[in-house]
């Protein structure tokens, strides 16, 4: 990879973009589902709700009126299965791989800025072995704040020493290009991630719209300028 511009790092959102953790989840949610006799949910139902956390994904498969209280146990016991089977099927989306190790060729450092909590993030990129080679590791209980509000990127920038202005950041959701433009980074739409019917990219405000991890690199040798 070879650019003109000042790339210090590049920095990932987890679920959807980085990861497809869809089927673990969506499985965690049905085996919930079913322990309190509720119907389970076609996965594909789900999945577009899954940036927007586990408690949404139950809102979206509770349609018929049930109690806040019963919404928090399912939530509670979700959660529970989830952390035992965090990556029985979740693995890197193709391109990732060789992404990253280009990524770390070049010296420049990756990191991930993610709504999921460090509960279940931390064993997660343990276990796809990530934890190792990531620069950043930010939840969305690492700072007092999540995304949209800038403070994680802000928070990945000072551990990784390095200025908003240098770095990119990439996520498939609205609340993730908005963080990043708050904190005056580069930003891609992720639109192989999982996208809400409605969602529309293109009026993100993104530096561009990407549909393949492929397509990453060439958008950064294809920016001279963008960092300057």
């Amino acid at each position: 990879m070879h650019s003109a511009f000042g790339l210090s790092c590049v920095l990932f959102d987890l679920d959807g973009t980085l990861l497809n953790t869809a089927t673990d989840l969506t499985t965690a949610l049905n085996k919930a589902l079913a322990h309190f006799n509720y119907p389970e949910v076609p996965a594909d139902s789900i999945t577009p709700y899954i940036s927007y956390g586990a408690a949404a994904m139950i809102e979206r498969a509770l349609e018929q009126d049930v109690s806040d209280v019963i919404k928090a146990d399912i939530l509670v016991w979700l959660l529970d299965y989830y952390e035992n089977h965090i990556a029985d099927f979740t693995q890197m989306y193709n391109g990732m791989p060789e992404l990253l190790m280009t990524l770390e060729a070049e010296n420049i450092p990756w990191g991930v800025i993610t709504n999921k909590r460090e509960r279940m993030t931390h064993p997660l990129m343990q276990a796809l072995d990530l934890t190792r080679r990531s620069a950043c590791i930010i939840c969305g209980d690492t700072t007092a704040y999540s995304k949209p509000h800038p403070e994680p990127m802000l928070t990945a920038c000072r551990q990784i020493q390095v200025i908003p202005e240098e770095c990119l950041y990439i996520g498939d959701a609205q609340h993730d290009i908005t963080a990043g433009k708050a904190a005056n980074m580069k930003t891609l739409a992720a639109t192989w991630g999982y996208l809400k019917p409605g969602d529309k990219p293109q009026d993100w405000g993104a530096d561009a719209w990407i549909h393949h991890p492929n397509q990453i690199l060439d958008w950064i040798s294809n920016q001279s300028h963008a960092f300057n």
